[in-house]
Order: structure tokens, then C-alpha cells, then sequence
């Protein structure tokens, strides 16, 4: 049985306990809530860690990318909503999957993109289901709730190629929440413009039966959910330091930290080396823009303890700055010799994951046993 001391650094290692804990915690509150919970996968892109969400209700999966789609059905999901913009080029790959037998929903957030799937899909004999993007907070794409664009969207969407599915929408302008009014705020308006955008497509004289919002600060803050028929969020099952600052989730919440080693020390600087830089934490400073900042991450003991005080503070590719903040540490060298082994708490969970191929995953019996994660588009 392999222990954590004994893995390779740097190294990415889940917290099983933890990722149980979050997965529980939502799944239960979308329970309470009365709608369909469909985590989206991008977060952890690894089938055992979906395989979790499923086994705690949830119904179908959320991917941004066709090869999560692709790979994820190969394993037996067969429900995926594929929450990226549908272009052209990639109209055939979405066509193998259904063929294959894959309930694939696409989306769109305009005319052109919308006629180019109702004709591809004519021309081979399937009607594609598509959902409208809406955009609820000027957060990124997708159409406003109000626009007459919605409704010529829905009618291209209309003929033997295609079928509206739905709308769905993501709150993402919530990451920059810090508290309970705020965060209960953008809930009800992501809320209430899905609703709005569905029902009037509904009052133009089409279906629209699906209702999907969903971002992991909404999902955890949303006071009802009247109108909505499901909810999608992703990185509430590792959660990281971005959403702790956000107000959804405390330090012992966040199962994913970066397994690294001390190298060197800076005694005169108040540093110690570590060999987990940016290619190991990626160069997310999501916090930088938060009340806290928190560098590149939150230091930790190897058992996950949190240092306070401590943080990465600066990174190379493969070299990586811890520091106290404040005051420089005239001790840090005694404090953390060479070869001592620290893990770093990621500002952005997806991000940190993305730099590695598998997860060294913590057993509750002290082992540790390695999850492939899927890559590519």
C-alpha cells in the first residue's frame, strides 16, 4: 500500500472524505430544492469521482468539452449536456454520439449557429436536441431573458433537424460575491431570468420544457428554485480558496491540494523553495481580486492542517515561493527543512487540476491509490 509520504511530488491529491462531504452536501440541498441536480464534470474530468456524484442522485452530467462527451459515454453516462457553444466543425462528432445512443444536448446562443444544426441535422436524419443559452448577469455569453433575439433562436430551432430542449444559464459573475445578500441576489436573478426566458418561448407557442441554472455559489445560496427544473455546478466537489473567499465553503472543505516537497530556502527573503510551481498550480490568482489573497495558494501541512499565515507566494514553471504574510519569517529554513513535505490549498480547483493526468487519491485506511483524469477537446 502506497502512503503519502511515499508518493512523487508534485503530485495532485484528493481528499476522499472531503469530496464525500461535498458531494453529500449538495446533492441533499438540491433534494431539499425539489430539482434535478447535473454536476458539471469539468472540475475533476475523472469517471471515479463521477461515478460518486452519480451514486448520490444525480441525473446526467454537464461536460465542456466533446472528448469529456465522447469518453464519459464510452464509460456508460449516457445523459451529457455539452454547455459549450455548438460551431459547425463539430457537428459530426455530436452526430456519432447520438447515433451511438448518447441523450446529447447541445446549446446556442444565436441564429446562425441555430440553422446550422437544424440543417445538418436534417441532412442526416436526426434532430438534434439544443438548448438557448441565456445570459443572466452579463457575465459572458448567452442571450438576455428580454431579447427578441430569444424567440428567433427558438424558431430556427423549430424544424425536422432540431428541437428546443430548454434554456439554461450560468450566474458566473456570483464568484464575486463575498456575502449572504449578495450571493442570495444573484441566485434569485439567475432564477427568475431562465424562468422568464422559458416561459416566453412557451407564450410564443413553443416547448420549452427544461430550466437550467446553475453555478456552485447559486446552487449552495438560492433561496427557492420556483419555475427551474434543474441545477448544474461543478467545482463544489473539490471547492478551492476562490470559493471559500465567495462564502460557500470553509478550509476543511477543499479536497484537492498539490503534493510538494521543500528544496531550498531564501533565509535572508523569508523563503522556502518548493518543487511545485506554476505548471503544478497553474497561474490562476483568482483570490488576487478578493478580499484575501492568497498567492498562488493556502500552505499545509502534509496531513492537509492549514499553516496559517503561510502562503505560495510567488511561482516559476517549477519552483514555487512560500512566505508568511506580513513579516518575513527569519526562521523559515528551521521551520521547514529541506525534504519536508507540504501541501498547497489551488485558488481554482479546475485550473490546478488541468496540470496532471491523474489524482493521487487519500483512503480513509492512510493509502493512496491513483484516478486517471481524461484530457483534450
Amino acid at each position: 500500500m502506497t502512503r503519502i509520504r511515499e508518493l512523487s511530488t508534485p503530485a495532485a491529491v484528493i481528499d476522499t472524505e472531503r469530496m464525500q462531504r461535498n458531494i453529500d452536501r449538495m446533492q441533499g440541498r438540491m433534494s431539499n430544492l425539489g430539482v434535478s441536480f447535473r454536476p458539471h464534470v469539468k472540475t475533476s474530468k475523472c469517471l471515479p469521482v463521477v461515478k460518486a456524484q452519480i451514486a448520490a442522485g444525480a441525473r446526467g452530467i454537464t461536460v465542456s468539452t466533446l472528448k469529456e462527451a465522447e469518453q464519459f459515454f464510452e464509460a456508460g453516462v449516457t445523459d451529457i449536456l455539452y454547455a459549450v457553444g455548438m460551431t459547425p466543425d463539430k457537428l459530426p462528432r455530436a452526430l456519432a454520439l447520438c447515433r451511438r445512443g448518447c441523450n446529447l444536448k447541445l446549446i446556442t446562443d444565436n441564429v446562425a449557429a441555430a440553422r446550422e444544426i437544424e440543417t445538418f441535422g436534417k441532412q442526416h436524419g436526426t434532430a438534434f436536441e439544443v438548448w438557448i443559452e441565456i445570459d443572466t448577469d452579463d457575465h459572458r455569453s448567452g442571450i438576455r431573458p428580454d431579447d427578441a433575439l430569444l424567440l428567433e433562436v427558438a424558431d430556427a430551432l423549430q424544424g425536422t433537424g432540431a428541437r428546443l430542449g430548454g434554456v439554461m444559464t450560468h450566474a458566473g459573475s456570483s464568484y464575486d460575491c463575498d456575502s449572504r445578500e449578495a450571493l442570495l441576489a444573484i441566485s434569485e436573478q439567475e432564477r427568475a431570468g431562465a424562468v422568464l426566458a422559458a416561459q416566453r418561448i412557451r407564450d410564443h407557442g413553443a416547448a420549452c420544457a427544461g430550466v437550467s441554472v446553475g453555478s456552485t455559489p447559486t446552487a449552495l445560496s438560492a433561496a427557492q428554485l420556483e419555475g427551474v427544473t434543474e441545477v448544474r455546478a461543478g467545482v463544489y466537489v473539490f471547492f478551492d480558496l476562490v470559493m471559500r473567499n465567495v462564502g460557500v465553503c470553509a478550509m476543511d472543505d477543499i479536497a484537492l491540494s498539490v503534493l510538494t516537497t521543500v528544496i531550498g530556502h531564501q533565509k535572508e527573503k523569508g523563503w522556502a523553495i518548493v518543487d511545485a510551481g506554476w505548471m503544478a498550480m497553474s497561474r490562476d490568482r483568482g483570490t488576487q481580486r478578493q478580499k484575501r489573497d492568497f498567492g498562488y495558494g493556502q500552505v499545509c501541512a502534509e496531513d492537509g492542517a492549514v499553516l496559517e499565515g503561510y502562503i505560495m507566494s510567488g511561482a516559476n514553471q517549477e519552483h514555487g515561493i512560500l512566505s508568511r504574510s506580513g513579516e518575513p519569517d527569519d526562521r523559515i529554513a528551521e521551520r521547514f527543512p529541506i525534504g519536508t513535505r507540504l501541501r498547497i490549498m489551488p485558488n481554482h480547483a479546475c485550473a490546478t487540476a488541468a496540470q496532471y493526468p491523474e489524482y493521487q487519491v487519500l483512503r480513509p485506511d492512510g493509502g493512496t491509490e491513483a484516478w486517471p483524469r481524461f484530457y483534450g477537446w
